[in-house]
C-alpha cells in the first residue's frame, strides 16, 4: 500500500503548502525522497502510504490545483 509519485509544480503554486496539505487532509503518509525547488520552479518525489482508494482521492485533489502528478517507479534514491 504505497505509491511512488513526482509532483511538478509550475511558478505560481512553488510556495503552496501542497504536500502538507496532501498529508493532513487525506489518510497519507508522505516521504520526499528527491526534490529541487527554486523560487520559480520545483518538483519533488514522494513515497506515498495509505489506503490505495485514500491515495487515489488525494493524487486526484493534487491534479486539481494545477500541480502536475506522474508516477515513478525504481528506487529514486539512487538513480
Amino acid at each position: 500500500m504505497g505509491k511512488r509519485v513526482k509532483f511538478s509544480f509550475p511558478p505560481e503554486m512553488v510556495k503552496e503548502p501542497v504536500i502538507y496539505k496532501l498529508g493532513r487532509d487525506f489518510e497519507i503518509v508522505t516521504n520526499i525522497r528527491r526534490a529541487e525547488v527554486r523560487e520559480d520552479v520545483g518538483w519533488v518525489v514522494l513515497e506515498l502510504d495509505g489506503e490505495d482508494a485514500e491515495i487515489e482521492r488525494g493524487l486526484a485533489w493534487v491534479g486539481t490545483t494545477g500541480v502536475r502528478v506522474d508516477p515513478v517507479s525504481g528506487d529514486v534514491i539512487d538513480g
